[in-house]
């Protein structure tokens, strides 16, 4: 079952699914600056466009492209800013 999930006033959608293994979401952030929070640790890998990330505990913004990923923590939350239509896919452990 798909779930459609929207977040900053639509500025953010996702839908949600299980793959063989994971639950996950693949999605588009459109441009601006956000701040995510997560309930379990989050796998995200850019398909398309940027997104430049602040992790917990970092004081440096990180920039990921095309095919690039990051892990975020669970229980966490972590900032991040696109200057263009982004689209992602996270997976969830």
């Amino acid at each position: 079952m798909l779930k459609v999930n929207e977040y900053f006033d639509g500025n953010a959608k996702s839908i949600a699914f299980q793959t063989a293994n994971l639950p996950a979401t693949v999605g588009v952030i459109s441009p601006g600056e956000y701040e995510f929070g997560t309930t379990k640790k989050e796998t995200m890998t850019v398909i398309s466009g940027a997104l430049e990330v602040l992790l917990p505990g970092m004081d440096k913004w990180m920039t990921y492209g095309a095919g690039e990923t990051f892990e975020v923590a669970g229980q966490a939350s972590f900032k991040a800013k696109a200057d263009v239509d982004t689209a992602y896919l996270c997976t969830y452990e």
